[in-house]
């Protein structure tokens, strides 16, 4: 029988919210890759920058009983987590179509039972994903009761100052990057939704829509019961 990988939990700024880093997850990355091939991919809500499919949540199973007890350890789902959707991802929209939005950091919900499982199936050369600290507010994370301040805060400076052309990478003026993961293939990263980040995606990158070629990953959302 395989061993199973071994986490390593990393701490992002100044609030340590964790992260989870698996490398080497699954037994059969590629078979993921050719599952991903076969999938009628197309564009999913206003804001992801790229297409997307359904994909198999079955295949976390492989690792159940670890991302049970790490789950558990880490961020203390003790009672588990229930799924929430489970998508192939291909960022494939060039830098100068993004929308505003989309070239900031973003939270997924702001409920801290929401966990994101972000599987990588590309390597290094695809960028990774960055954490960011809002400069004006000092926020990592965004709570249900920091919510208004946030966006008040936000809407003024981006009246004042659009955010620049392109995918962000690195520090702005109105955000300071404080963690950095980056791609590997068969790497999964677990961290709370309510953490800012972006996917980072290099200068030039092809933007791809063939899964063998593009920025490849399984985005997975969790909801601890």
């Amino acid at each position: 029988m395989a061993v199973a990988p071994s986490p390593s939990i990393g701490r992002i700024g100044h609030e340590r919210e964790p992260i989870i880093i698996i490398d080497g997850f699954s037994s059969d990355p590629h078979g993921l890759v050719d599952a991903a091939a076969g999938q009628a991919f197309g564009p999913r809500g206003p804001h992801y920058p790229g297409i997307r499919a359904p994909a198999p949540p079955r295949y976390l199973g492989e690792r159940m009983d670890l991302l049970q007890k790490t789950l558990s350890d880490v961020f203390g789902l003790n009672h588990g987590a229930d799924l929430v959707e489970c998508n192939y991802s291909l960022v494939t929209t060039p830098a100068e179509e993004l929308a505003p939005l989309q070239r900031l950091p973003h939270f997924d919900s702001a409920d801290p039972g929401h966990f994101a499982v972000l599987h990588y199936l590309c390597g290094p050369e695809h960028g990774g994903t960055a954490f960011y600290r809002h400069r004006a507010s000092g926020f990592e994370t965004v709570s249900p009761s920091r919510m208004d301040d946030y966006s008040g805060m936000l809407d003024g400076e981006l009246l004042r100052r659009p955010p620049a052309e392109g995918y962000l990478l690195g520090d702005t003026a109105l955000f300071e990057q404080t963690y950095r993961v980056e791609a590997a293939f068969n790497r999964l990263v677990i961290y709370r939704g309510w953490t800012l980040h972006t996917g980072q995606v290099p200068p030039g990158h092809g933007l791809s829509p063939d899964p063998r070629l593009g920025r490849l990953t399984v985005n997975t959302f969790l909801k601890a019961r």
